[in-house]
C-alpha cells in the first residue's frame, strides 16, 4: 500500500499570483447612473451587472467590483478614484472611494 503524503498548499500571502479585490465604497454624492457609467467604462461590466452592483453598494455600503492581480487592481482602483464628480449632483466634489484588499 503506497504512503499518501499530505497535499502541500502554496503560501499565497507572498505569491506574485495572489488575487486582490477592488471594493467600491458607498457615499451620498453619486447617483446610480454615475456608478453604472463608471463600472461600464472602467471594468466593461454589462449594464445589468453594473446596476446590480450599484444597488448592492447602496444597500451594503461596500461591494466587490472586480478581482485581479495586485498591479491591475491598483490601476483600476486608481481609475475609480480619478473618475471625477457626478455631474448630476451639485454637491458631488470628487470621485467615489475604493480600496483594494487581498482575497482571503
Amino acid at each position: 500500500m503506497p504512503l499518501e503524503l499530505p497535499e502541500l498548499k502554496e503560501d499565497t500571502s507572498t505569491s506574485a499570483n495572489r488575487l486582490w479585490q477592488i471594493v467600491l465604497l458607498d457615499d451620498d454624492t453619486h447617483t446610480y447612473d454615475y456608478v453604472i457609467e463608471m463600472l461600464v467604462e472602467i471594468f466593461h461590466h454589462p449594464i445589468d451587472l453594473a446596476y446590480r452592483i450599484a444597488c448592492e453598494v447602496d444597500n451594503a455600503k461596500r461591494v466587490i467590483v472586480d478581482v485581479d492581480t495586485k498591479e491591475t487592481a491598483t490601476s483600476k482602483c486608481r481609475k475609480i478614484q480619478e473618475f471625477g464628480p457626478d455631474r448630476r449632483i451639485k454637491r458631488s466634489r470628487g470621485s467615489m472611494r475604493a480600496v483594494i484588499e487581498p482575497v482571503e
